[in-house]
């Protein structure tokens, strides 16, 4: 399969409501692209595309960085289930050194660099699963909206605290998922984030950016 050309087919050019400076390539309808997800690759039970949404989290980290561009400019920055590359992509707007987007979903790598090129700027990529080993060099650790599974909640957790130990400033994007643990974390910005009820149990969904405690 051609990725990128599925990407393309399959989703439109948009602006996200709280970050309208950054364009993605984003899907109008969750359960149809899942469908074409699983046709095209022959197969069931395929990753849902979470990269083909701007989840809450994602949003409210970069308009954070986007608004605070001190917090990432100048630094090396890791975005850790980056998705569709949203909190990346403002971290590198925001003049990071560089930015390394982390994902495990072949597809999700292919719509980050689509949306990095849209946006005119630069976001590496890899398909390594970065909670499977130390954090590696960089200054700034971001984790949007990955706080939905009991399971992944504490594989998240762990390594955003073993990075916080290694001198890492961490930064997460989340609206209070059923397993993020608040006590954690100290909050730095909210924002209502407008949101799909296709996805969400309301349409604005107060959302939080958060910065590890060390």
């Amino acid at each position: 399969m051609d990725r990128c050309a599925f990407i393309r087919a399959n989703t439109l050019l948009t602006a996200p409501a709280l970050v309208p400076e950054i364009r993605l390539h984003l899907a109008a309808a969750a359960l149809a692209i899942w469908n074409k997800t699983e046709a095209q690759l022959g197969a069931a039970n395929v990753p849902p595309p979470y990269w083909a949404f701007a989840w809450a989290g994602g949003q409210a980290l970069a308009r954070y960085l986007l608004d605070h561009a001190k917090v990432s400019a100048g630094r090396r920055v890791l975005d850790v289930g980056a998705g569709a590359g949203l909190a990346a992509i403002a971290a590198a707007k925001a003049g990071a050194a560089s930015v390394l987007a982390a994902d495990t979903d072949a597809l999700a790598l292919a719509a980050i660099a689509l949306n990095a090129a849209t946006n005119g700027v630069s976001v590496a990529t890899t398909a390594v699963d970065p909670l499977t080993l130390p954090p590696p060099p960089c200054d700034l650790v971001l984790a949007g909206d990955l706080f939905y599974e009991r399971a992944l909640a504490a594989r998240v957790l762990a390594y955003l605290e073993a990075a916080g130990a290694a001198g890492r400033d961490v930064l997460v994007g989340d609206p209070c998922r059923s397993y993020f643990p608040a006590d954690r974390f100290r909050r730095v910005a909210e924002y209502p984030v407008p949101v799909s009820r296709e996805l969400e149990d309301a349409e604005i969904k107060p959302t939080a950016v958060w910065r590890l405690i060390l």
